[in-house]
């Protein structure tokens, strides 16, 4: 683990942010003054490396956009958080002098309880997800992992329907309930497309939470496409990009893991679909809001498909067919429509049900 400060390259704006905030001369940012230094600092806890061009590091971009933003001091971050380190880590952050902590994910949030009460003082947000308790001393958000994932498996059958393939690949980590809940409602919207569709998942890592294995997942790409794969999801984090550039060599369709910006991201690699669970998108939208006064320590914000902008899968160049197809799709989400599918996912994912 190191404590840095890494350079913005990520998903969230600053633009998107000051748009939302309004700039930062319409809060008071003395009360997020813990250590009553008269600056802001923002710690950043994440699992998984911050340059992972996939959902961990949009949540550390953020964290430096919303600090230039406002005139903060530079964020330090500490990544490849193991779970059984958090509760060092995430002290060693608090000990810094930091006045706001974001903790990326769930997997290494298990401390928070005692921290929370510990450091009563620092401004205390996590992006933990459905299932993680609520707690006096923490503001939360999560999203819809089926609503999300019914999304991807929807944008995913469209774009099969343009090959020769009627199977499209997860290559996730260990096969943990939350990635069980993601494969079955992202089999569900490819399903929603062509009954004759067909998921296959690859666990590609050390349990628990090991979505970095790039030779796993390597060689699970190669497996899937000689198999027939027409569409490849990344359900990945240090490991995402070099399966992208896999596919990008193979010519095989591709979706995103968590980051929004893909579809127009520079670089080498491309992306078909940006399916967004964007952590950095959350804080974007959900700082604002905590700076306002409006969420709280306590509070959960919920970004829901087809009513919140930020969550869902967006194809990168749709034809105009698929682009309605998709905005179908999001309005009949939005109705909760297959709110009780959804819900009959939950239970097998997370009760075996």
């Amino acid at each position: 683990n190191v404590v840095f400060t890494y350079a913005p390259g990520g998903s969230a704006t600053a633009g998107a942010i000051a748009a939302a905030s309004g700039g930062s001369s319409a809060v008071d940012f003395d009360v997020f003054d813990a250590n009553g230094d008269g600056s802001i600092t923002i710690g950043v806890a994440a699992a998984g490396p911050a340059d992972d061009g996939a959902y961990y590091q949009a949540v550390v971009d953020a964290a430096i956009l919303l600090s230039e933003e406002n005139g903060f001091n530079s964020p330090i971050v500490i990544d490849e958080i193991k779970p059984a380190d958090s509760a060092i880590e995430l002290t060693n952050l608090a000990d810094q002098g930091v006045d706001i902590i974001i903790v990326g994910a769930s997997e290494i949030a298990e401390p928070l309880t005692d921290l929370t009460e510990e450091y009563p003082d620092i401004f205390w947000y996590c992006n933990c997800g459905a299932g993680f308790p609520e707690m006096p001393g923490l503001a939360q958000s999560l999203d819809d992992g089926s609503e999300v994932g019914f999304t991807a498996g929807y944008a995913a059958g469209l774009l099969l329907e343009d090959t020769d393939s009627s199977t499209a690949a997860m290559i996730g980590c260990c096969d943990l309930n939350f990635e069980k809940e993601f494969q079955l409602s992202f089999e569900m919207g490819i399903k929603a497309v062509s009954a004759d569709n067909s998921v296959t998942y690859v666990p590609t890592g050390d349990w628990p939470y090991d979505f970095d294995n790039v030779p796993n997942a390597s060689e699970a790409f190669n497996n899937v496409v000689a198999d027939g794969a027409g569409v490849i999801l990344p359900y990945l984090g240090g490991a995402h990009e070099a399966v992208v550039q896999l596919s990008n060599e193979s010519g095989v369709p591709v979706l995103s893991a968590g980051a929004s910006d893909v579809c127009t991201r520079p670089g080498d690699l491309t992306w078909d679909v940006a399916v967004r669970f964007d952590g950095g998108d959350y804080v974007a939208a959900i700082f604002p809001l905590i700076f306002s006064g409006e969420v709280e320590e306590g509070q959960t914000k919920v970004f829901k498909v087809g009513i919140d902008p930020e969550p869902g899968a967006v194809i990168c160049n749709a034809t105009d067919s698929q682009q309605a197809a998709m905005d179908s799709m999001y309005a009949d989400v939005a109705t909760g429509m297959y709110a009780g599918d959804f819900g009959a996912i939950k239970g097998q994912a997370y009760g075996g049900g």
